[in-house]
C-alpha cells in the first residue's frame, strides 16, 4: 500500500520556522541556511490516520515534522501493534532505515500534520560539506538511542506508575521546550497505544490514570490532561527528572 499524502501550498522557510531550534544547529550561517532551505524545500500534509512510511518500503527521505503528531509502530505476526515512539513538532523521523536502505517500522499522523521532506541522498551529499550539518545529524541519531535506553529502562525495571508518571513528565518537558504549557496539554495517542508503547494492559494504564487523579496529582478529561503535582510525580521517580522517551 502506498503512502497516503496531500501537497500542501504552504511555504515556510527554514529560516522563518517557529521550529528552527529544534531542527537546525544553533550556529548554522545564513547561507548554510539557503542551502537546507532548497533541501527541505518539499512539504506534505497528512491526515490523521495516514501512514507517512511503511515497514519495508524503501528509504529515501528523513522528515522532519512541522505541526502534528506521529506514531511508530511495529506489527507481531499474529497483528498485533507494538507502538514504539511518539514523535511531537521539531522531530525527526525516519532514522531507523538508514542503515538497511528499508523501514522497519510504519510511521502513522495520530492528527492532521505537516512534515519536511529531506531527500536521504542529498543531505548526506550536503552534510559533507558542512560540518556542522553533520555533527547536528550525529546528535540526532545519538539522541534516539538515548530514546530508546530509556524504554528498555522503563520496560524492565519500572512499576506501572512509575512508567506512566515518566510518559507524562517527559510529554511535559517537550511541550514546554516547544513554548507550550508544561503542566496542562492533550493526548494525541489513545490509551491503548500508550499502554502499547510502555508494556501495560490497556486496563492497567486507565486504572492508573485514575488513581493519579484520585491523589490529585493529574486531572483527567478525556484526552485532557493537567500535571497538578509535579513534584510528587517526580517523586515517584526518585526526584530523577523523567526518562527520555
Amino acid at each position: 500500500m502506498q503512502k497516503a499524502f496531500t501537497a500542501t501550498p504552504t511555504q515556510i522557510a527554514c529560516s522563518s520556522c517557529n521550529l528552527r531550534e529544534f531542527c537546525l544547529p544553533a550556529d548554522f550561517t545564513e547561507d548554510e541556511i539557503r542551502q537546507l532551505e532548497t533541501l527541505a524545500s518539499l512539504k506534505r500534509a497528512y491526515r490523521r490516520g495516514d501512514y507517512l512510511y511503511r515497514s519495508g518500503s524503501r528509504f529515501e527521505s528523513l522528515y522532519a515534522i512541522r505541526t502534528g503528531f506521529f506514531k511508530t509502530q511495529v506489527l507481531h505476526e499474529d497483528g498485533r501493534e507494538q507502538v514504539t515512539g511518539f514523535q511531537m513538532p521539531g522531530e525527526i523521523i525516519g532514522l531507523d532505515a538508514i542503515s538497511t536502505d528499508i523501514h522497519t517500522c510504519d510511521a502513522v499522523a495520530l492528527e492532521d500534520s505537516e512534515i519536511c521532506e529531506l531527500p536521504f541522498n542529498r543531505l548526506e551529499k550536503l552534510s559533507r560539506q558542512m560540518p556542522t550539518l553533520q555533527r547536528h545529524l550525529h546528535k540526532i541519531m545519538s539522541r534516539e538511542i538515548v530514546r530508546d535506553q530509556g524504554i528498555m529502562l522503563l520496560l524492565g525495571s519500572m512499576r506501572a506508575e512509575e512508567r506512566l508518571a515518566a510518559f507524562l513528565l517527559n510529554l511535559s518537558q517537550r511541550f514546554a521546550a516547544r513554548g507550550y504549557s508544561a503542566s496542562s496539554f492533550r493526548l494525541r495517542m489513545t490509551r491503548q497505544e500508550i499502554g502499547s508503547y510502555l508494556g501495560m494492559k490497556l486496563e492497567t494504564v486507565s486504572r492508573t490514570l485514575s488513581y493519579f487523579q484520585e491523589k490529585r496529582l493529574i486531572d483527567v478529561n478525556n484526552k485532557s490532561i493537567e500535571l497538578l503535582d509535579m513534584p510528587r510525580l517526580l517523586a515517584l521517580l526518585g526526584q530523577q527528572p523523567a526518562t527520555p522517551l
